[in-house]
């Protein structure tokens, strides 16, 4: 798989990891790009955080390069982190042959520890010589923390006379969860947009795909999406939502399925239950609901388990804050019915532990009570999650 025309991309190893390989991601429109990005909203934002948002902002959705690195997170490291991302940025200007404001900076890995910027511009030279559309492989690499494989996807649209590509690259697998996490996302069209147009759409991916996914409750002080387009295809500019019904539907397509792939990867996973909450008083209800089974972790190790046991997800829904009314609710496991007007059926529980066996465990919950609805994809809880996360930096 290839970037879309107007983008090239290469990785170099700068030594940030504590395991050998590739730690430094270059990706670059050599003519520059229309942009819109999505952050963490955490508190704590990391010095790359702060520093691409204002200059998203002064270069009015405008791009030409993006320098990752995995290792090292940069954040809570007050004015020295601020400036070692500032270095980083404006020697990638320097090399680029642009304004520092159209130079996108992103880091991933330990809080607490400033960037060795040192490192990460000794070998920026290197990563610009090493530029090329295949280059897709290698910065989706150069990104990853503790994940297990790269995550890559791919979405096709017709657009005038002709066909536009959406692709995407992303990392994540702990520290996931709504307001998004300890996870970085890039993806890059060949389409003409306008960077309104982009941070709408944008905005709508995200709330779908990204935004509804959880592994272990926690959000991070990195979390960055990163929507780019070259214009290098044919076909006129999009500039409306409605006159961009495909792009968006593409650009869908590429997050829900980055999205997916992070649950999956989470620290050590087995399974992953699709979490539908309909019946809630509200959306907001809806999301409190499927909030508190994401998050309970005796919901987690009986999916981890694979055993159907119900009782746990009703009494997370019972304490998320979200009104059910006990005599209408109900519960289903793929198409066996647990629960029915607020008590169990006569299922068997062989075919509960079958859905339960599954690695997608489709689970819905009626709360009886309105028309609100939400979704969220939700990992497991395992003995491999604390096993990593106990070693994490050691």
């Amino acid at each position: 798989m290839k970037l879309p025309k107007g983008f090239a991309g290469s990785a170099v190893r700068a030594g940030l990891r504590k395991k050998p390989g590739l730690d430094v991601a270059l990706l670059v429109a050599p003519d520059g790009a229309n942009a819109a990005a999505v952050f963490t909203k955490n508190l704590f934002q990391a010095a790359p955080v702060t520093l691409s948002r204002a200059a998203l902002k002064k270069s009015r959705g405008r791009v030409q390069a993006v320098v990752v690195n995995a290792g090292c997170a940069n954040a809570v490291t007050g004015a020295a982190g601020d400036a070692a991302a500032r270095r980083v940025q404006e020697l990638a200007a320097e090399l680029a042959g642009c304004p520092r404001e159209e130079v996108f900076v992103a880091s991933t890995g330990v809080i607490g520890v400033v960037l060795p910027d040192d490192k990460v511009r000794a070998f920026l030279p290197d990563a610009f010589a090493r530029l090329s559309a295949g280059g897709l492989e290698a910065v989706s690499r150069a990104i990853l923390t503790t994940d297990a494989a790269p995550k890559v996807a791919r979405a096709t649209f017709r657009h005038g006379e002709g066909s536009c590509q959406v692709v995407g690259f992303a990392k994540g697998a702990g520290m996931i969860h709504p307001n998004m996490a300890t996870m970085l996302a890039f993806v890059t069209t060949d389409a003409a947009a306008t960077p309104s147009l982009l941070a709408g759409a944008l905005k709508e991916a995200v709330d779908e795909s990204f935004n509804a996914i959880s592994v272990d409750g926690d959000t991070s002080t990195n979390d960055t999406v990163l929507l780019l387009a070259s214009g290098k295809a044919a076909g006129p500019e999009l500039k409306t939502m409605d006159e961009a019904a495909a792009f968006r539907a593409a650009l869908a397509k590429v997050c829900g399925e980055l999205a997916w792939r992070i649950v999956r990867d989470g620290e050590g996973a087995r399974r992953v239950m699709e979490i539908t909450i309909e019946g809630a008083a509200s959306e907001r209800e809806a999301k409190l609901a499927a909030h508190a089974v994401a998050t309970s972790s005796l919901v987690k190790t009986a999916l981890y388990g694979g055993d159907p046991n119900w009782g746990r997800i009703l009494a997370a829904i019972g304490r998320s804050g979200a009104r059910v009314s006990t005599g209408k609710v109900s519960l289903n496991a793929g198409s066996v019915v647990l629960v029915k007007d607020g008590a169990p059926t006569a299922y068997r529980e062989e075919q509960a532990a079958k859905v339960f066996a599954r690695e997608r465990v489709p689970l819905v919950a009626n709360l009886g009570v309105g028309k609100g609805r939400a979704r969220l994809l939700a990992a497991d809880l395992g003995h491999e999650y604390v096993s990593e996360n106990a070693d994490y930096r050691s």
